[in-house]
């Protein structure tokens, strides 16, 4: 069993788990994503205790993935920004959402689609090959060991 930490394991998931695995990260992610700058818009937008928020707004500005930015000098008020590095898990955040439409799905259906700007159309995550360019089928991927890998055998 896993412990409430994972820094023993040698998995990229475990790390990244370290990173956003605490309860109402992603959804602080996704909010910042959505275009929610402000505490109290974060608070309304999730219901979320004053204090859990207070220290998910935190680690993720210790992380990297939003900035803290004053917006008001007196008193001094801030927004959080959603960095580069939190706009990388827009990909795996989508990949959430679409798994949730498809086996956790709401009878009225998804509470939002995501639509290219550029036709209108949907968007899909899809994994793709980097050496050739072609959509790759989820049982088409072998997961091999990486450099990093010893005698782990996760």
């Amino acid at each position: 069993m896993l412990g409430r930490t994972y820094e023993n394991q040698l998995c990229s998931i475990a790390r990244t788990l370290e990173v956003v695995g605490e309860r109402w990260t992603l959804l602080i992610i996704r909010d910042a994503q959505l275009g929610l700058r402000r505490f109290e818009e974060f608070q309304d937008s999730l219901g979320i205790a004053r204090n859990v928020l207070t220290n998910r707004l935190s680690k993720l500005v210790d992380e990297g993935l939003l900035e803290r930015v004053c917006y008001q000098e007196r008193p001094a008020r801030y927004e959080y920004r959603p960095t580069a590095k939190a706009k990388d898990l827009l990909t795996a955040v989508l990949a959430l959402m679409h798994w949730g439409d498809e086996h956790a799905e709401d009878p009225a259906g998804p509470p939002r689609i995501t639509s290219h700007v550029g036709c209108g159309g949907n968007v899909r995550d899809q994994l793709v090959c980097t050496e050739c360019g072609q959509a790759v089928r989820p049982d088409a991927v072998l997961l091999l060991p990486g450099p990093a890998l010893t005698d782990s055998p996760a």
